[in-house]
């Protein structure tokens, strides 16, 4: 007998994790003297271009013999990229631990809001225990005033992790330290309740199914044998930073050049990637204009920093390609340029990596005012209009996700013909892109617009064989990497354009998505549906879907019953029929004893306990 107990959130502190402790979890699990020989192993979310722990699984002994498995969380965002995984853990979990940590009230409002509706949506009378870890600092009191709903204190109330509590009907525990008392004592206390309860509730089922089987001594019904395990889809590592990384390194598609203050060339970019992830590039390249921002901050920053050159007689300008030549940039800082390549790869790599950045521009220079002055110019480029920057907040950016997500993303350019240098026609519409985009993420597209072919040259670019919708979803993960497809339908025609342009994460996607659409109906929908399950078959073969095509093969098998009663089951191949019939669940021989056995209880006039 087990237990599973899933733990959710971080308990340390966002801006002090240096010096931090053992977690909440591996802190009980080697202090208790109920749990004996544990074990840790470390599991990498496949989807991140960074390898960051999703989550630590334990397992070792409590109350003797009874398997205690955990899985510890840290980080929230395995219910953005991995939701498939997600929602196993928390159906398959006896008890949940939500912890976090009080002097992170960023971090709570951000769960509260994004993360515990999809959890409740998940649960099902699961005991739930929510645990706020640390002493509170710098505690402001909070408003008494009875129109005020929040505190303005820059922790985590006890009242706002009671009303968390009263939302999942869970238990609120307070531990202000890691000791003895608050692990051993306290949170062992409650966490070896629920436990036992759990216990206790799987015997008392175990007991009804071993009376159930014991109830009639005759000729005993046969057993029903599981179904064969169905293959494993492994996702593919997301490779979005590095794709927009390399695209700084190739200079293809290139569209401005910076130059220093002595007229020398020092950079080479691309306008959609900084307009990306930056309002001041935005102002200067006249995406958007000073109305729109509404910030004299980012206006002044823009005003100081550079200066857009389109002087002919500019040196070099004659060598620059007549079609289209790249914006030239004029940077007015000395100190900010000799940075620049510096400040170019930090952007193109997330614009996350603060550490790293500040490091390199240490090497250049030893005054740690200069370091400062730059780091500042910096987080003013990024600033999003109409927030105060704070150095706290731009380390926050590390320890969570990139400011792809936070700031203005690609997804803003998406399908509009701001910066477009390409168009292409589809069904007698057109829809703009950024070739940079394109190279960068799809090395079909890559070679198309780099090579000796037509579109090379050419602007406008008609598209065969895909409908717009399809090429839109498709465009959407080239400049988001991710999507959303709208049925099962929409996934296979998405997947057929992926193969066509040669990008397998994509396919990959669409082939865990159809498998989860497909995995969650329940019989009477597979038995009623439209969809042609060996035509899906016959296409995910066609478009080399290897994975798919086998996974659909064995999902014919164990659902036998349903689809050989289907019209489609005839268009089987004869190699794909024999795989199906070898496979297929229930088998021949148990429904044969079946057959006997209810032959054998209408004989004796005895209530079957099978049928």
């Amino acid at each position: 007998m087990s237990i599973h107990i899933v733990a959710l959130g971080n308990e340390g502190d966002a801006f002090h994790q240096d010096n931090r402790p053992s977690g909440l979890i591996r802190t009980y699990l080697g202090r208790s003297p109920l749990v004996s020989g544990d074990e840790s192993s470390l599991l990498l979310n496949a989807t991140s271009a960074v390898a960051r722990p999703v989550f630590t699984e334990y397992q070792a002994s409590a109350f003797g013999n009874v398997k205690l498995v955990v899985h510890d969380c840290p980080v929230w965002d395995i219910f953005d990229s991995d939701w498939y995984t997600s929602r196993n853990l928390i159906g398959g979990a006896d008890i949940i631990v939500i912890k976090y940590n009080v002097n992170d009230k960023f971090s709570f409002h951000e769960v509260k809001d994004d993360y515990i509706p999809v959890i409740k949506r998940a649960l099902n009378s699961v005991p739930v225990i929510i645990a706020a870890v640390g002493t509170r600092q710098n505690e402001e009191l909070p408003c008494t005033c009875p129109l005020c709903t929040s505190d303005r204190g820059s922790c985590v109330s006890t009242t706002e992790g009671i009303q968390l509590a009263k939302e999942l009907g869970a238990t609120y525990l307070e531990l202000h330290s890691l000791d003895d008392f608050y692990i051993g004592k306290y949170f062992g206390g409650v966490l070896e309740y629920f436990m036992i309860q759990a216990l206790n509730q799987k015997t008392s089922e175990k007991m009804k199914k071993r009376k159930m089987s014991n109830s009639f001594h005759g000729i005993r019904p046969p057993q029903l044998e599981q179904p064969e395990k169905m293959p494993v889809l492994k996702a593919e590592a997301s490779h979005y930073n590095a794709d927009l990384n390399n695209l700084l390194f190739c200079c293809q598609c290139v569209d401005v050049v910076f130059y220093n203050p002595d007229l020398k060339e020092a950079a080479e970019a691309h306008k959609i990637v900084l307009c990306a992830v930056s309002h001041v590039f935005m102002l200067l390249f006249n995406v958007k204009s000073p109305a729109d921002i509404q910030d004299s901050s980012i206006i002044r920053t823009t005003q100081d920093l550079f200066a857009i050159n389109r002087d002919p007689a500019f040196p070099g300008a004659s060598q620059e390609s007549p079609g289209n030549p790249p914006l030239r940039v004029i940077v007015k800082d000395a100190l900010f340029c000799s940075c620049l390549s510096d400040i170019l790869r930090f952007i193109y790599s997330g614009a996350f990596q603060w550490e790293e950045l500040e490091e390199d521009i240490r090497k250049k220079f030893k005054d740690s005012g200069d370091v400062s002055n730059v780091i500042e110019k910096v987080k003013c480029i990024l600033k999003t209009p109409g927030k105060f920057n704070c150095l706290r907040n731009c380390k926050t950016y590390q320890a969570r996700k990139p400011l792809w997500f936070y700031n203005t993303s690609l997804k803003f350019f998406l399908n509009k013909p701001m910066l477009a240098d390409v168009v292409f026609e589809i069904q007698g519409t057109t829809v703009p892109a950024h070739r940079a985009v394109l190279v960068a993420r799809c090395e079909v597209m890559a070679a198309m617009f780099n090579g000796n072919y037509m579109e090379a040259k050419s602007v406008l670019i008609p598209v065969y064989g895909v409908s717009k919708e399809t090429f839109l979803s498709f465009l959407e993960y080239l400049y988001t990497d991710s999507c959303c497809p709208a049925g099962i339908f929409q996934a296979m025609c998405l997947l057929i354009c992926a193969e066509m342009y040669q990008v397998s994460r994509l396919q990959h996607i669409c082939e865990l998505f159809i498998i989860t659409q497909l995995q969650s109906m329940p019989s009477r929908e597979l038995a009623s549906m439209n969809l042609d399950i060996v035509d899906l078959l016959k296409k995910a073969k066609f478009h080399h879907s290897d994975c798919l095509s086998t996974w659909l093969l064995h999902f014919i098998a164990t659902n036998y019953l349903i689809f050989s009663q289907k019209p489609e089951f005839q268009d089987l191949s004869v190699e794909e029929r024999s795989f199906v019939e070898k496979h297929r669940w229930p088998s021949n021989m148990y429904l044969k004893q079946l057959a006997e056995y209810r032959k054998y209880i209408h004989s004796r006039k005895c209530r079957c306990l099978v049928m």
